[in-house]
C-alpha cells in the first residue's frame, strides 16, 4: 500500500506537465483544475472551437483500465461523451457537465438512478467479467487485510456463492455513487468516472446502496436497496450480497473506510 501511495504521489507531481502536453496535442486552452481525486488529474478546458470540455489524466490502475471503452459503448446515453482518448498517456477529453452539481442535490436522487441504470446496462462484451474480478478480490491482499473477521468472511461467502450463478451479464459501473452523477445541460444528469465490468444487474446497485453521499444511516441504506431492487425488478438478496461483497473488497485493506464497514454491518443485520 505504501509503495502504491508513493507511486501515485509521484505521478500527481508530473500530471500538470502531462496535461500541458495533451493540451498542445489536442489544441486545448486549460482552465482551473477540479479538486483532485484519488487517482486522477482533471482540468477544465476549452476546445479549439471554444466549446467547453474536461481533460482527465488517470493514474493507471485496474479499475480504470476500460474507462474510455465504457464511455464509447454508452456514446453519451446517460453518461458524459468521450471526445478523444490517448491510451498511451492515459488521457481522456470529455464533455463538460455544467453546472456540475452532484446527485445529492436532486429532489429524488434514487429516482434519478432508477431511470439512469437501465440505460447504462448495455451489452458487456469485451469488458472484464465480474467473475474474474471476484476471483481477484478473493485472491488479493486487500480482502485478507480487512481486520473485522465477520465482514471478511461474509464477503468471501457471497463472492463464492454469487459469482458462478449470475444472470445475464451487462455493462455495469461499479463506482456509481452519488458524486459520480452530475447535473448537466444536455441531460439533467450524467454518469461520470466509470469503473466498468461485465456482470449481472444486481451487482450494479451495490455502489448506490453504500453511497454515503445520499445519506448514511441504516434506514438510508435499506431504503436504497429496497427501492432500487423493487423498481428495477432485481433480486434483493443477490443485490444485498453483492453490496456486502464489493463494499468489503473496496475497504482498502487494513485502512478500513468506517462508513463502508457500517454499511456492511447494517446489511448483515437485515436478515
Amino acid at each position: 500500500m505504501a509503495e502504491t501511495l508513493t507511486a501515485i504521489a509521484e505521478w500527481r507531481r508530473e500530471a500538470p506537465r502531462r496535461a500541458e502536453q495533451m493540451a498542445r496535442e489536442w489544441r486545448l486552452r486549460l482552465g482551473r483544475p477540479y479538486a483532485p481525486g484519488v487517482a486522477g488529474h482533471v482540468v477544465r478546458a476549452l476546445c479549439e472551437d471554444g466549446s467547453p470540455a474536461v481533460l482527465k489524466l488517470v493514474w493507471p490502475h485496474r479499475e480504470a483500465e476500460q474507462e474510455a471503452d465504457a464511455l464509447e459503448r454508452w456514446a453519451g446515453n446517460g453518461a458524459v461523451r468521450l471526445l478523444a482518448r490517448d491510451d498511451e498517456q492515459h488521457a481522456l477529453l470529455l464533455e463538460r457537465c455544467e453546472p456540475g452539481t452532484t446527485l445529492a442535490a436532486a429532489p429524488d436522487p434514487v429516482g434519478v438512478l432508477v431511470g439512469l441504470l437501465p440505460r447504462l446496462w448495455v451489452g458487456g462484451e469485451g469488458f472484464r467479467s465480474l467473475s474474474d474480478e471476484a476471483g481477484h478480490w478473493l485472491g488479493g491482499p486487500g480482502l485478507a487485510a480487512v481486520p473485522d473477521r465477520r465482514l471478511r468472511e461474509a464477503a468471501m461467502h457471497y463472492l463464492g456463492e454469487l459469482a458462478p450463478s449470475q444472470g445475464e451479464p451487462v455493462l455495469v459501473h461499479q463506482d456509481l455513487h452519488g458524486d459520480n452523477v452530475l447535473a448537466a445541460r444536455r441531460e439533467p444528469w450524467l454518469a461520470i468516472d466509470p469503473k466498468p465490468l461485465a456482470g449481472e444487474r444486481e451487482f450494479g446497485v451495490a455502489p448506490i446502496v453504500r453511497s454515503s453521499e445520499l445519506g448514511h444511516s441504516k434506514r438510508d441504506v435499506l431504503y436504497r436497496l429496497d427501492r432500487l431492487t423493487a423498481e428495477l425488478g432485481l433480486d434483493r438478496d443477490r443485490a444485498r450480497g453483492w453490496t456486502i461483497a464489493q463494499t468489503v473488497a473496496w475497504m482498502g485493506g487494513g485502512d478500513v473506510i468506517e462508513s463502508h464497514a457500517e454499511t456492511v454491518r447494517w446489511l448483515l443485520e437485515d436478515v
